[in-house]
């Protein structure tokens, strides 16, 4: 575990595990067939520890409500124990579809615990309305973050995911965004939605007519759209360079000459697709009047975008952890990014009581919207624009509340036939 915690999954080798751990290579075959069946043993024991402390904290009845106590007992466990938890939050986000399912099996569980606990507390507390899953995923990812940059003490970030929880607390009792995201109508931005981006064609066999810069620019984004396809059906582990050049259509020498290699082609697959999903939803943000509803129109654009790019979407955001430090901490960096569209929030009503989101509640905002559609996809749904009424309802609620949040949506989506200036009275 110390081996993976460290290095990452990829990187990690049976040479260093079995290095660390002081036994033979013929001891280590002797209990587990590979590096994956060593890791996901590791990763069932790692995942009983933290449904016990998990458990242990709703029992103790400290916390307001029960996802408060799950939510305070994962801080703690992260803090007391960095290694295993980077295990569980972090590496099974690079290891493969059977890590990716010991992860969401683990968030299950607590789940589980915590709606257990609140059906015996009963109505009386008031409860996030978004899905408790969600809330558990966004917790290993904000969590794991700081771990991989060696943050270890959690306390004010604890106190902060609880503070961001709370807002989705509606008095009014409505849970129309805990429901399944299929119960939403798929709804479809104002302006006409862009094409599909498309891997172009190979190039004519014999000596290319184009320049060398538009030859280059063929072979880099075929095998950008080629390193999409097979990890998005084998996982980045298993991914290779021959496949990729396979499904591209391209030697090898010209892989080579355009990157360095896997990681170096998932990097920049992952930067294609964030700019093109970037400048459809600024497009969309700036094409209206009112901040509530540019966040309702870029939630709109960027899930059509999703939908409409399957595979870029499929293969870059669900090992989230893939590709080596850089390549990880580079995506980090993307997914920050994306708050950009919150900054307005601010300055759109008074807060006399300090109740502004805080730096942490911004990148779990960003977190809860990755994991959102990280959920969509492992299940296999379809339709990721049935996604942006809950999109939208976490950008909103940490801003204006989440009966308020849950009424703006309500009345824009009965509007959603007006044009790019119409309905900027809804805001006020």
């Amino acid at each position: 575990m110390q081996t993976i915690s460290e290095h990452g999954y990829e990187q990690a080798t049976v040479t260093q595990i079995i290095g660390v751990a002081g036994v033979s290579r013929a001891t280590f075959y002797e209990h587990f067939a590979s590096k994956e069946a060593c890791f996901l043993n590791a990763l069932e024991n790692v995942e009983r520890g933290i449904l016990t402390a998990a458990l242990s904290s709703i029992e103790a009845g400290s916390h307001q409500s029960a996802i408060a106590a799950a939510i305070a007992a994962l801080a703690t466990f992260a803090q007391e124990h960095p290694a295993y938890a980077s295990l569980l939050m972090n590496a099974t986000m690079a290891a493969g579809p059977r890590a990716l399912d010991a992860r969401d099996h683990g968030v299950g569980a607590i789940a589980r615990l915590v709606g257990s606990a609140e059906q015996w507390i009963g109505t009386g507390t008031p409860m996030p309305v978004l899905p408790t899953e969600v809330l558990i995923g966004t917790a290993y990812r904000l969590l794991g973050s700081r771990l991989r940059r060696g943050e270890h003490r959690q306390e004010s970030v604890q106190e902060d995911l609880l503070d961001w929880i709370a807002d989705y607390e509606d008095p009014t009792g409505r849970t129309r965004w805990s429901r399944p995201a299929t119960a939403l109508a798929p709804v479809r931005s104002p302006p006409p939605a862009r094409a599909p981006l498309r891997t172009p064609a190979p190039l004519t066999p014999g000596r290319p007519r184009g320049s060398s810069l538009s030859v280059d620019e063929n072979h880099r984004l075929r095998i950008i759209f080629a390193t999409a396809e097979i990890i998005r059906r084998d996982g980045y582990p298993a991914a290779s360079v021959a496949e990729i050049t396979r499904a591209a259509q391209v030697d090898s020498r010209v892989f080579y000459s355009l990157f360095a290699g896997k990681n170096d082609a998932f990097r920049a697959l992952r930067e294609f697709a964030f700019q093109h999903a970037m400048a459809v939803t600024a497009g969309a943000f700036f094409a209206v009047e009112q901040w509530p509803r540019r966040i309702w129109e870029a939630a709109r654009a960027f899930t059509d975008f999703l939908e409409q790019n399957r595979t870029l979407t499929d293969a870059c955001l669900i090992e989230s952890d893939a590709g080596g430090p850089e390549t990880v901490q580079r995506f980090e960096d993307l997914v920050a990014g994306c708050t950009i569209f919150l900054q307005e929030g601010y300055h759109y009503q008074p807060h006399t009581d300090g109740s502004l989101p805080s730096r942490v509640a911004l990148d779990a905002i960003a977190q809860a919207v990755l994991e959102i559609i990280y959920r969509r996809i492992r299940s296999f749904g379809s339709n990721m624009t049935e996604l942006a009424g809950q999109v939208a309802f976490v950008c909103l609620a940490p801003f204006v509340g989440a009966a308020k949040a849950n009424e703006l949506i309500d009345e824009m989506r009965g509007s959603r036939a007006l044009g790019p200036g119409a309905g900027a009275e809804l805001w006020n």
